[in-house]
């Protein structure tokens, strides 16, 4: 499994970004844009409190396992892996709606904010990019809870791996 990198999410957040600036920019010139729901950054702060809940959670349970605690409950390596790939599936996610919303706030606040609904909007697409990050800091967090002791940075494989 590959570990994220800030650079794809940053590509897509910002190619996310562009393209649904231009698109509000059309749908602006053409009729009424759709509005920024409350809900956006609702859902994406509740999925980043998720991600983290899980991490602290199997990093307690890992942690405790490790020390070798009486009654420790170990983790499942397929529940450790299942909670990364959600992890990193939200991370994608959260990239590309963040930038979606970025792009609408950005296209929005440049319009002008002298009418309040606008203003609203601009405030709800700028919370939603703020817990779309969070999600993302979230994912990250997850994936090193979880990663294993032997593996290594560069790819290179653990102890005992043969070098040729």
């Amino acid at each position: 499994m590959r570990q994220l990198r800030i650079g794809v999410l940053a590509g897509l957040f910002v190619v996310a970004g562009v393209l649904s600036w231009a698109g509000a920019r059309l749908w602006d010139s053409v009729g009424t844009l759709p509005r920024v729901p409350v809900a956006a950054p609702i859902v994406l702060a509740v999925i980043a409190v998720v991600l983290a809940a899980t991490a602290l959670s199997l990093r307690a349970r890992l942690r405790a396992q490790r020390e070798r605690r009486p009654g420790a409950k170990g983790v499942d390596p397929l529940v450790a892996a299942r909670a990364v790939v959600f992890g990193q599936a939200s991370a994608l996610v959260a990239a590309l709606v963040a930038g979606m919303y970025g792009g609408v706030g950005v296209f929005l606040g440049l319009d002008g904010l002298d009418v309040e609904p606008r203003r609203d909007q601009v405030i709800y697409a700028g919370a939603s990019v703020v817990a779309g990050i969070a999600v993302i800091a979230a994912a990250f967090f997850l994936e090193r809870v979880c990663k294993l002791p032997e593996d290594d940075e560069d790819g290179q494989g653990g102890p005992g791996t043969v070098r040729g």
